[in-house]
Formats: structure tokens, C-alpha cells, sequence
């Protein structure tokens, strides 16, 4: 059995929303990871290292200040993002995302601030979850591949992820979200 049929997600957690308005909520995940904020800056900033597990690509460094090309996975268009702040390696900011980054003993406290649809939030808090461990797994060194987009959403743990985050939240399960 590979890593990818193995892995089954935790519960849902370390999350939480802040309401900005009826339909725009911004979704923040905690994660602490075992691996230096160094090494995790790299991972959010460098292109061949979010291929691995981002649910984007980019055609640029996200490292500093400045405009890339950035793919959301199932969309056909790049969009033009301008990288807002890259303050290595404690935040990173662009379009509507902001990480946040804090050493914590030999690791690091990573924060995702994300603003999302509120139809939509419990999709982005499983996506995120399973792309957080996803990172996690290859900075330690055992890749599992990158699991987003349709391939995730076919997957038994994003779904129970979904319906977790979304009785967090009080959304409904990932039905309710589609309307």
C-alpha cells in the first residue's frame, strides 16, 4: 500500500472563522508542523515546492513583493496575484490569503488566514486540512503526492472533513454548500 491509500485525515480542528459580512468568512486554520519556519517558508514560497502540495501553481517565487501567475487547480485561467507582503519567514501575503508563520520549539506554528465564500467555507477548511498534512508529510521527506481539486473531493476523508467542518461552523454539510 502506498503512503496516499493509507492516509486517512484527523478530525477536524484548529480551525476557526471570523464572519466579515453574509457571504465573505475568513477561514483560519492553525497547524503546528515539526519543521523549522525556514523550511516552511521555502514550501510556501517556491513553485516546485507548492506543486507538491499547494491546491495552485505559480509561475514565480511567492518570496518577494511582486506579480505571479497563480493557477488555481480545475481552473483554466492564471490569475494575476501581486504578492503584498513577503516578510521571510514570518508572514506572506497575497490576494485574499495571508500566512503566518512562528517558531515553536524546533517547529513551527503555521497560520492560514483565508477568506472564503461562506457557501463554501467547509470545503476550504477540509482542502487546507488535507494540504496542510499533505506539506507536512513532504518536509519531512515521505511524499504522498498532492491531493486537491476533483481527486480530493472523490475522497472519502475530504468528505467526512467537510460535514466535521461544516457542524464546526454551523454551515450544513457540503450539500448545503453547493446552494
Amino acid at each position: 500500500m502506498t503512503e496516499r491509500e493509507q492516509y486517512t485525515p484527523g478530525p477536524a480542528s484548529g480551525a476557526q472563522i471570523r464572519r466579515d459580512g453574509e457571504l465573505k468568512w475568513t477561514l483560519i486554520l492553525v497547524r503546528e508542523l515539526r519543521h523549522s519556519p525556514e523550511k516552511v517558508w521555502q514550501a510556501l514560497t517556491d513553485p516546485a515546492h507548492l506543486r507538491e502540495w499547494a491546491p495552485f501553481e505559480v509561475d514565480g517565487s511567492m518570496g518577494t513583493v511582486g506579480t505571479v501567475k497563480l493557477t488555481w487547480v480545475g481552473t483554466p485561467t492564471p490569475l494575476e496575484t501581486r504578492v503584498t507582503r513577503a516578510d521571510a519567514p514570518k508572514v506572506l501575503e497575497y490576494s485574499d490569503i495571508r500566512w503566518e508563520l512562528e517558531a515553536l520549539g524546533g517547529g513551527t506554528r503555521l497560520t492560514l488566514w483565508h477568506n472564503i465564500d461562506r457557501r463554501f467555507i467547509a470545503w476550504g477548511a477540509a482542502g487546507w486540512h488535507i494540504c496542510f498534512d499533505v506539506l507536512d508529510r513532504l518536509l519531512a521527506g515521505a511524499p504522498m503526492g498532492r491531493m486537491v481539486g476533483g481527486k480530493v473531493m472523490a475522497f472519502d476523508g475530504w468528505r467526512r472533513l467537510t460535514v466535521e467542518y461544516g457542524e464546526q461552523f454551523g454551515v450544513g454539510s457540503p450539500d448545503t454548500a453547493k446552494s
